[in-house]
């Protein structure tokens, strides 16, 4: 198992429950968003949801994922913005909950050099 499957339980089991507050909606939307994209990389690239580690989900990966839910699942663009939004949160407490993963996920979805471009305007 890699590290991506307990720091998903982590995420839903505690970090958005207890630290965020998140209601009912909230944790059945972003469950789905997982659910969603650990089948695009089950579809995609033939790789098996325990076998899909952090390093699988880059910009592209993400980027590819959300052009899949528009052009094959016909998702509007407020649905694709809320899956996205799924994929931020995830990487914030990853970010919070490993200081090894800090450097590492500068090239993911979330990451303090996205969100800091993001503010700059």
């Amino acid at each position: 198992m890699t590290e991506l499957a307990p720091t998903l339980q982590l995420f839903f089991s505690t970090y958005l429950p207890g630290q965020q507050g998140a209601i009912t909606h909230t944790l059945t939307a972003y469950r789905d968003t997982w659910r969603l994209l650990l089948t695009y990389l089950k579809d995609q690239r033939q790789l098996s949801p325990a076998h899909i580690d952090f390093a699988d989900l880059d910009g592209a990966t993400i980027t590819g994922f959300l052009t899949y839910l528009q052009d094959q699942r016909g998702n509007s663009d407020a649905t694709r913005n809320a899956r996205l939004a799924a994929i931020h949160a995830f990487f914030r407490l990853r970010r919070v909950s490993s200081p090894r993963a800090r450097g590492a996920d500068s090239q993911h979805p979330g990451s303090s050099t996205e969100e800091g471009n993001e503010n700059a305007g």
